[in-house]
């Protein structure tokens, strides 16, 4: 399949701090961006897709312990800045 051309822009966006370190974590397992990886993420999200392998999951699980995260879905709409 051929390549799709696109136009990308820089954002700034704030995410959690463990949170931040896994995806990072995990871009490097996957041999991705961190930009790359968040495409394909919200992607397979706007088609209700699954992103991940039974694998990449398992990965996912061991980087959550390495970094100290344990943020859920259930947290997702529940966080609150700390005041840092």
């Amino acid at each position: 399949m051929p390549a799709k051309l696109v136009k990308r822009t820089q954002t700034g966006v704030r995410l959690e701090k463990t949170l931040l370190k896994v995806l990072k974590g995990l871009a490097e397992y996957c041999d991705l961006t961190l930009g790359d990886l968040l495409e394909g993420i919200v992607l397979h999200a706007f088609e209700g897709k699954a992103p991940f392998s039974a694998e990449t999951q398992a990965a996912i699980s061991e980087l959550k312990k390495v970094y100290g995260c344990e943020l859920t879905a259930a947290d997702s709409h529940r966080m609150k800045e700390s005041g840092e």
